[in-house]
């Protein structure tokens, strides 16, 4: 499907827009990862840990209230909804650094729970059109660059300026106040879907209770196959994002800032050019059931590449590349396009917000509960090795949902009026 030189100019700026916002995000979520608090603890337990816990719990909780706030979310709110959000998790940063810690704990909840809605709301702007391929994939390399971005910009603050562990997040946030008020305007000036893109993908409209429910009743089983295997994708990369140090250190890359960010490079370029490509596949239901086949290789990827590591046959770096590719390759469907082509190919009048912030809800649970088990049930296992074990339990688990998914949703497409499960508000 060729793209008109019109066409390129929308995708450019509604690429450019919805990245930045996302990208800028990031300086107010993850910096705080890259400190140590080594010798910092309360009641035995580890501070960073404490805060990991804490700043999860915060995320996982808005993307509970998510489900509600995102599916019924109008245009209009989009802007207001944004800069509010960021402005509470930076003055919780600030508080963080100003409050004495252990007591400054309590602010990392309030860190998470505003930026957990951040992606509905961004990916509002792009969601029901015949570019959603192209412009989802673009946003969601953002959360793979971003990370390791901010993570170096976060060392480079402490080692540089000379700002403490615990006051680098505001720092690093305050960085990106100015350039994230820049792109929320420019995702404003986004012209709405046309009557092409919603007979194309159909209209997304705001959802009202009913109408959620109907969905889950409709799609009860392949929902749960699928959120169960992204729990264990969210728990997975959580893990990797949250001790990317501790597991590079292991790996023998201690003190090197530049492989976080290069190593997560080539991640979202090759992720991005092989999702991308899902644009050209017109047909709904073919571009669904193409996404489960891609979900495959990323299942398969972080498997067999976990087991060459351990066998000595892979260099630790690539293994961080593949196992973070075939990780991405699987998570950012799951955030944007997956279910972008799921309510087009069964005709749902809704959005797709509903059911990202469903599987996200439940996979920020799961990955609260993964984290709670690792430091409290083992915690005497390394994180290299806890990760590796994931690994495999990843590959397993993914490959039999993909497959279950897959023939349940080509039967179910088959044997359904479609009109049915046009639902109104």
């Amino acid at each position: 499907m060729p793209i008109k030189k019109q066409d390129l100019a929308f995708i450019s700026r509604a690429s450019l827009a919805a990245f930045g916002a996302y990208f800028c995000m990031y300086a107010f979520r993850k910096p705080f990862a890259v400190a140590t608090f080594e010798h910092l603890s309360v009641l035995g337990i580890d501070y960073k840990i404490l805060l990991i816990i804490a700043q999860v719990l915060g995320y996982m909780l808005s993307k509970f209230i998510g489900i509600k706030v995102i599916s019924e979310l109008k245009s209009k709110q989009r802007l207001t909804y944004l800069l509010a959000l960021i402005g509470i998790s930076e003055i919780a940063l600030l508080l963080f650094g100003f409050v004495p810690q252990p007591y400054n704990i309590l602010f990392m909840i309030l860190n998470g729970l505003p930026l957990g809605m951040i992606w509905g709301i961004v990916f509002s702007y792009l969601e029901g059109r015949k570019f959603t391929e192209i412009l989802g994939v673009i946003l969601c390399t953002s959360f793979i660059v971003s990370s390791g971005v901010v993570k170096s910009i976060g060392l480079y603050v402490m080692a540089f300026w000379e700002v403490s562990q615990f006051w680098m997040p505001a720092v690093t946030g305050a960085l990106f106040l100015i350039p994230l008020m820049f792109f929320a305007r420019l995702l404003e000036t986004i012209s709405p879907p046309t009557a092409e893109d919603e007979s194309l993908r159909v209209a997304r409209v705001p959802m009202n209770k009913t109408a959620r429910k109907e969905v889950l009743k409709q799609f009860a089983l392949p929902l749960f196959i699928l959120i169960l295997f992204y729990v264990s994708l969210t728990a997975f990369r959580d893990l990797r994002d949250n001790y990317a140090r501790e597991l590079w250190d292991d790996l023998g890359y201690a003190g090197d800032i530049a492989v976080y960010s290069t190593s997560e490079l080539a991640v979202a370029l090759l992720v991005l050019i092989i999702l991308a490509s899902v644009y050209a596949i017109k047909d709904n239901l073919k571009a669904l059931l193409t996404y489960h086949g891609i979900l495959l290789i990323g299942t398969f990827s972080v498997g067999i590449a976990t087991f060459l590591l351990q066998s000595e046959i892979l260099d630790p770096f690539y293994w961080m590349v593949i196992s973070g590719f075939g990780l991405y390759i699987c998570y950012v469907p799951f955030n944007a396009l997956f279910f972008d082509r799921f309510i087009a190919a069964f005709r749902i009048k809704g959005n797709a917000g509903f059911l990202i912030y469903l599987a996200d809800a439940f996979g920020y649970l799961g990955s609260m509960g993964v984290l709670l088990y690792k430091n409290f049930g083992m915690n005497a296992r390394s994180w290299l090795s806890f990760f590796i074990n994931g690994a495999y339990l990843l590959s397993v688990l993914g490959t039999c949902s993909v497959i279950l998914s897959y023939f349940y949703l080509k039967n179910k497409h088959r044997n359904t009026n479609l009109n049915v499960l046009i639902y109104e508000n």
